[in-house]
């Protein structure tokens, strides 16, 4: 009887072992809008529910969390932390989901001949604020005075830019100047009120977005309720604008926060329904947060198929490229992480953000949302769309990169500012389709690298940039310490400055083709050593080239319209004189007879001197996004 029950624990023994060997099985945990998070075996009516649920069985790791067609709607942000790596969560097949990060906002009363409101609990004591409002599927527009145009402030700050590189302002700003604003006493009105006004500030290549804290009616003094990025006047600018006050409900469309009151203001477009109309207003900065540590970071998380709507920021400037706020997607410390076929839209922060690196962002839709598109240093970012950024934040960037960045067949256009910034060492931005870019700022360009260290911008197309006055807008820039880079390979037309370059250096600019139907220039203030080598350089007006006695320039075909190809030589910003660039052993001053180019495929006459400078062909049709939305 012993010996009996001894062998029968041994075979229980074995058989345990033997299934602790096998590889453990995947778990699926569906979440669907019928289902319960007080469910045992699902599905869940969460996100968060079923991961809860998914994490009580860490057994069978790797995790899915399949969720079904519907609307979710969140109050607090789903985090996943390096707990749950290895996690998966999409929509199930053929499903259409969204993910809102706010709440539905009803029982509308009439107001007035137009406007209609909404009380919100929470905003009169100041525990919910937010500056994005959905309405029908789309961003409205907030409430703005002027209805067009800026208004022009009287501050001054005449203090001297002397370069990032160069510590920036020559005198650092005090804190008055950074939280006060001189007026015009006739811009503002006497039913002004403090507590709803936020202020744009714009300055050169970034704008700031502030509150106001108190006014000054004697001083016509604004006091902002925190720091500007810059002081108002730096740079020579003086354009501002007044948001959400009751004097900006100039049009249908619009809405505003009325904090003072504590409800929110709506003006009905022609034909909306007060009573069916469907009105969100965001409660989180995130959706979806991977939140790894150095110690623990998040791998091998796969987000994929769903549609985020509905965030918001804090009320603060957001500096450079706004990159001071956090993502509907915001990851930190990721590893190996993929995030899929996902649609970002109608967000008041940035769409995707990523520090640390460690993400690969493939088939991706962002647009339509307040801050950047995507913000990805040490990431890949392939084949998405990024479009209409910067809707509250003009300073916006559509795609941010930096250190080791891929950055390939993306589709980005109408961006307030630069569509492509990226530094670092190693980055490679190639078969980029960019358009209408820097509709707003200046300084900045289709394609922007700062610090930027042995990179490669090759293949892309760059077209339709306008230049809007101040620093300019480029097609391909090189700015402050860009070393060992290669731009070369890239079709540029419609910008009048496609190679804009400053205090960069070593850099090569060969086998490109700029086109542009007036005056070009390319500029190279303060940089030294650059290659500029069998590039096609077409205008129907002048070209002038800037600091050529820092250029190596050969093998280049240069056409003019008007005949006129301009040499200037520079000490630092200043023409130090200037001469015609002749025909020479190098370049050729002679008509390409170019034949196409806007489709992407630059071909010319068969007795073209590009053929016969051995100079390559050029085809970047296939440039942007491989497969559509």
């Amino acid at each position: 009887m012993l010996k009996r029950t001894y062998i029968g624990h041994y075979w229980l023994a074995l058989i345990v072992g033997l299934l602790a060997m096998q590889p453990l099985q995947a778990a699926t945990f569906r979440v669907s809008p019928t289902g319960s998070d007080q469910s045992l075996e699902g599905p869940w009516a969460t996100i968060s529910g079923a991961l809860t649920a998914a994490r009580r069985h860490a057994e069978s790791k790797p995790h899915t969390l399949m969720v079904d067609a519907g609307t979710y709607h969140i109050d607090q942000p789903i985090v996943l932390t390096g707990e749950d790596s290895g996690l998966t969560l999409r929509a199930a097949e053929d499903a259409d989901v969204t993910l809102y990060g706010g709440s539905l906002i009803a029982d509308w009363q009439k107001e007035g001949d137009h406007l209609y409101s909404a009380s919100l609990p929470g905003v009169k004591e100041g525990t919910w604020d937010f500056r994005t409002l959905v309405v029908n599927g789309r961003t409205a527009t907030r409430a703005k005075y002027p209805e067009q145009g800026t208004l022009t402030h009287l501050s001054q700050f005449d203090v001297r830019w002397m370069s990032t590189t160069g510590g920036g302002w020559q005198r650092k700003p005090t804190q008055e100047e950074l939280t006060t604003m001189i007026f015009k006493p006739e811009d503002i009105g006497p039913d002004f009120e403090v507590r709803n006004a936020e202020i744009r500030v714009y300055h050169m290549w970034d704008d700031s977005l502030v509150g106001v804290k108190s006014m000054d009616r004697a001083a016509n003094r604004l006091t902002f309720s925190s720091a500007a990025g810059h002081p108002a006047g730096a740079f020579g600018v003086h354009k501002y604008e007044i948001f959400n006050t009751r004097e900006g409900m100039t049009r249908p469309g619009q809405w505003m926060l009325d904090r003072a009151a504590g409800k929110v203001v709506y003006w009905p477009l022609p034909g909306e329904d007060m009573d069916r109309i469907k009105v969100l207003a965001p409660r989180v900065e995130s959706i979806i947060r991977l939140e790894g540590t150095r110690q623990l970071p998040v791998k091998d998380v796969t987000i994929q198929g769903l549609t985020l709507s509905v965030t918001t920021t804090p009320l603060q400037a957001g500096g450079f490229g706004a990159g001071r706020f956090d993502g509907a997607v915001n990851v930190t410390q990721a590893q190996a992480c993929r995030l899929l076929d996902l649609e970002i839209v109608n967000c008041g922060g940035q769409g995707i953000n990523v520090r640390g690196g460690g993400v690969q962002i493939e088939r991706c839709h962002v647009h339509h949302v307040g801050a950047c598109g995507i913000r990805a240093g040490g990431c890949t970012i392939h084949n998405n769309t990024i479009d209409h950024v910067g809707l509250t934040y003009p300073s916006a960037i559509a795609v941010v990169g930096g250190g080791e960045t891929v950055i390939t067949h993306n589709e980005i256009h109408d961006t307030p500012y630069t569509a492509i910034n990226c530094g670092g060492l190693n980055s490679r931005i190639e078969a980029n389709h960019i358009y209408q870019a820097m509709q707003v700022l200046h300084d900045g360009g289709g394609i922007y690298c700062f610090a930027g260290k042995n990179m490669v911008l090759r293949g892309n197309l760059i077209h339709d940039i306008d230049d809007t006055g101040g620093y300019g807008s480029s097609a391909y820039y090189l700015d402050e310490r860009s070393e060992d880079c290669v731009v070369e390979g890239n079709l540029s037309y419609g910008v009048a400055r496609p190679s804009h370059n400053h205090m960069a250096l070593k850099n090569t600019i060969r086998n490109n083709v700029f086109v542009y139907d007036g005056d070009m220039r390319l500029t190279f203030p303060r940089c030294t050593q650059f290659l500029v080598e069998r590039n096609v350089i077409v205008a129907a007006g002048a070209i002038q080239i800037d600091n050529v006695d820092e250029l190596t320039l050969k093998q280049n075909v240069l056409f003019s319209g008007k005949g006129v190809v301009t040499g200037v030589h520079l000490k630092d910003y200043s023409a130090a004189g200037r001469g015609p660039l002749e025909t020479n052993e190098t370049n050729t001053m002679a008509n390409p007879k170019l034949l196409e180019y806007k489709s992407g495929r630059v071909r010319f006459g068969p007795d073209s001197c590009v053929t016969q400078l051995g100079i390559p062909m050029m085809d970047v049709s296939n440039a942007g996004r491989l497969s559509r939305p």
